[in-house]
């Protein structure tokens, strides 16, 4: 089946949304990742507000890359020029719509784990054993000359029932 147009164009329009999609969930699944481009963004963000900002300090860029990140804003360092604002937008919106819920579907997925569950190699081991009693109750029935039912077969419906439905009043 050839691709139309429209197929084309939903595609060129999706491909990013499932980069930026697996991008997330690659930083979600490792802690150390989620730090590490914590730290680049904390870094970034200083190194441009240095730029946009030219009279503030390296130190004092760090510290105001941080602070807005966190979503405290002080307010003792804030932007000036149109750039630096867009760039604090920018900064803050990350923060709360991608780092920080990253953060607590991390933790929260540790809190949630279910040590009840059954590893795969127990959930072979349960399998193969039921296998083996199957075999030993098919030749028990065998030698005992009963029909086994089969488990596949969906259960008859019970000879006092009829296929339609009549009501009873």
């Amino acid at each position: 089946m050839a691709a139309t147009g429209h197929d084309v164009v939903m595609h060129t329009l999706l491909t990013p949304v499932r980069v930026a999609y697996r991008g997330l969930v690659w930083l979600a699944n490792s802690p150390r990742t989620l730090m590490l481009s914590y730290s680049i963004l904390i870094l970034v963000c200083a190194v441009l507000y240095r730029i946009f900002e030219p009279d503030v300090s390296f130190g004092d860029a760090l510290w105001w890359a941080v602070v807005t990140a966190s979503t405290v804003g002080y307010g003792d360092i804030s932007p000036e020029t149109w750039q630096a604002r867009v760039m604090a937008a920018l900064l803050i919106s990350i923060m709360v719509l991608i780092v920080v819920p990253l953060i607590t579907a991390h933790f929260a997925s540790k809190l949630i784990v279910d040590t009840d569950a059954f590893r795969h190699e127990e959930q072979e081991e349960l399998k193969h054993n039921l296998r083996t009693v199957r075999a030993l109750l098919e030749s028990l029935a065998e030698r005992e000359g009963v029909t086994l039912p089969d488990s596949a077969a969906p259960p008859e419906a019970p000879s006092d029932r009829s296929d339609t439905y009549r009501p009873r009043w």
